[in-house]
């Protein structure tokens, strides 16, 4: 990666709906030297797909919590039979093998306490191999995410 594929990084994560022509003029290349890179960085993988950020308070999403999930075994089996299950409920988010007190580190989001405890109902109390569910809600959101900091990737000149 040098400095322009960088460059498209960057624009990308921050507005990922720009023309082609757009983001070439931005980036300082040809509109068609511009497309070949970012079909280069998707073909690589390093751009992953595109979506669109949706505001959950619009949704309705009020009450976020991260549950911290310990399993009673730490086997392969338990942790393949644990994780399929979290990929078959769309209420959970985000899931995270840890390091640490807890096993995984779920993300959810629902629209108040009775949202959360259908979902705790629903979905995390029928997660296998479970032995101890530990919840946080979040308070209050400081800072959403935006992408990836690329200012420490090594761009070749």
């Amino acid at each position: 990666m040098d400095r322009f594929d960088v460059a498209i990084m960057e624009a990308l994560q921050a507005d990922s709906q720009r023309s082609m022509q757009e983001l070439s003029e931005r980036i300082g290349l040809s509109a068609s030297a511009c497309h070949r890179r970012v079909k280069a960085l998707e073909d690589a993988g390093v751009i992953a797909g595109y979506a669109a950020r949706l505001d959950p308070v619009a949704l309705g999403l009020d009450l976020h919590a991260f549950v911290e999930i310990s399993l009673t075994s730490q086997s392969h089996e338990a942790m393949d039979r644990f994780e399929a299950a979290v990929a078959s409920f769309p209420e959970i988010l985000e899931c995270h093998l840890m390091a640490g007190q807890a096993d995984y580190l779920l993300r959810v989001a629902a629209a108040d306490l009775k949202g959360f405890d259908d979902v705790h109902r629903d979905c995390l109390a029928r997660l296998p191999g479970v032995s101890a569910i530990r919840t946080s809600f979040a308070i209050r959101r400081i800072r959403d995410w935006r992408g990836y900091r690329l200012r420490g990737i090594k761009a070749q000149p």
